[in-house]
């Protein structure tokens, strides 16, 4: 581009002031007539008039020149060289509204490829909407429903943009921050895992869980159901955070270190899970914690995970969900019976559970006889489930040492992360869409905090080459 600085800049003065102009004119006509002023009327008035003078500014700060008899060819993909065609121009949604770039064209005579350098240069190949219109598509996509987001558009930014533009550029974005993570965990796979330096963390957490997200009905082909007979509706999208903890309360209750929770999550095997939980929890200090530890519920999938990928890590089950399979236990030994189930629980909840003593559980629940297959089975069941959980179910023990007993920050976070945004009425995904969406969210959640400490801002969610984060607004935070 070779446009002169001073033309430029007073084309620009030159029509916002217009643009201002006529709308005060407007503004004092009204304000004569009516004796008021419509504040609401006069901001947006004063948006919409900004917004047409930068348009036009814009449209001629855009406005590139021929090039030079010497830079009429450039190199093709193909080895030959594209000959330059002429200026040809395109409308280009930006934050200000419409505008035109106009800027030179190359075609190549062998394998009739055009270019246009201009475009990657502006970071607009193959769209029609600037990176700022395209942040914005991101951030609203995967905040609210798409056709939400395109209501925030035009209410808050005063742009006309189509539901559909909302989606295939937040699933873009998405799509291409999830292709970047599977880079980096492929890197964590072959262990060329960047250097963590810093001071020592003195707790880190890992918990993980999943939640079922309604899917088209091509993704769950084969897929059997929770009702036998029945075909699968959802899939299971597994989520992990990653948290930090330095003090604990008057009462010994440990105190998550606030804005330290960090998520990643797709829909994806366990294996392929745990990798990518392995790398996150990695870059968080995993290398620098004095003490580690993971809770989970008592999904066998997760107890899997936690031996080879968080190895030495103490490993505590969800006291809560523990508590939750007592109950289920006694409506089936005393159902319709609330004073037998509240006396059953104070014994084996309270007696036992909640103190660590799980043989003596164990041993209780065996003791217990049935003539009802069902009731047996559960038993059977249940006893088995605390059996193979002991060792990571000695709550006084944990409680000594200040260490949370319960995943509500991983819970709530199936809430917010994901069944906010994919688990609304209505929605049914493609697992690629669900997964670019959840890409979006966890980056938007996590990427400040990895580096700033701080919840995360607006971005333009390109990612950073070198590191596993994200570059904002052009600048990457590890720099």
């Amino acid at each position: 581009m070779d446009r002169p600085g001073k033309k430029t800049a007073a084309a620009i003065h030159t029509e916002i002031a217009r643009e201002v102009s006529r709308l005060l004119a407007r503004v004092f006509a009204e304000r004569q007539h009516r004796g008021r002023t419509d504040l609401e009327a006069v901001e947006t008035g004063l948006r919409v008039a900004l917004h047409q003078a930068g348009s036009a500014a814009l449209t001629e700060l855009l406005r590139y020149e021929a090039p030079a008899a010497d830079q009429h060819q450039l190199q093709c993909r193909c080895g030959h060289h594209a000959q330059y065609q002429g200026l040809r121009s395109k409308p280009v949604l930006t934050v200000v509204g419409p505008a035109r770039v106009e800027r030179p064209y190359y075609l190549c005579s062998r394998c009739h490829q055009g270019q246009f350098p201009a475009d990657a240069e502006l970071d607009i190949v193959d769209t029609e909407s600037s990176p700022g219109v395209r942040r914005m598509h991101a951030l609203v996509g995967q905040e609210e429903p798409f056709d939400h987001g395109r209501e925030q558009m035009r209410v808050l930014a005063g742009l006309e943009v189509t539901t559909k533009a909302v989606e295939r550029t937040a699933e873009a974005i998405g799509g291409d921050i999830a292709q970047r993570e599977q880079q980096q965990i492929r890197r964590a796979v072959q262990l060329d895992l960047p250097v963590v330096v810093g001071q020592p963390i003195p707790v880190l957490y890992v918990q993980m869980d999943g939640t079922g997200v309604p899917v088209v009905k091509k993704e769950t082909e084969g897929r059997k159901g929770k009702i036998d007979g029945q075909p699968a509706h959802t899939r299971e999208a597994k989520l992990g955070c990653v948290f930090t903890q330095t003090a604990w309360d008057k009462e010994g209750f440990a105190i998550r270190d606030p804005d330290s929770t960090t998520y990643t999550g797709a829909i994806e095997t366990a294996e392929e899970f745990g990798k990518r939980l392995y790398l996150e929890a990695w870059t968080r200090g995993w290398s620098r914690a004095q003490k580690k530890v993971v809770i989970g519920d008592g999904a066998e999938w997760i107890w899997n995970l936690a031996d080879p990928y968080f190895p030495g890590a103490v490993q505590i089950v969800d006291l809560y969900h523990a508590r939750q399979h007592l109950w289920e236990l006694t409506r089936k030994l005393y159902p319709n019976d609330a004073t037998n189930q509240k006396a059953w629980i104070k014994v084996h909840q309270k007696r036992l559970l909640d103190k660590g003593k799980i043989e003596k559980l164990v041993t209780s629940l065996r003791s217990i006889e049935s003539t009802n297959p069902e009731v047996r089975e559960k038993i059977r069941t249940e006893a088995d489930y605390f059996e193979r959980n002991a060792e990571r179910m000695r709550y006084p023990k944990f409680r000594w040492q200040h260490l949370f007993v319960g995943s509500g920050v991983i819970e709530a976070g199936c809430k917010t992360v994901i069944g906010s945004r994919l688990k609304r009425s209505g929605m049914f995904w493609t697992v690629r869409g669900a997964n670019a969406i959840l890409a979006l969210r966890c980056c938007q959640l996590t990427d400040a905090l990895r580096t700033t400490g701080r919840p995360a801002a607006p971005h333009n969610l390109n990612f950073c080459v070198a590191h596993p984060c994200l570059v904002h607004f052009g600048s990457c935070l590890h720099s």
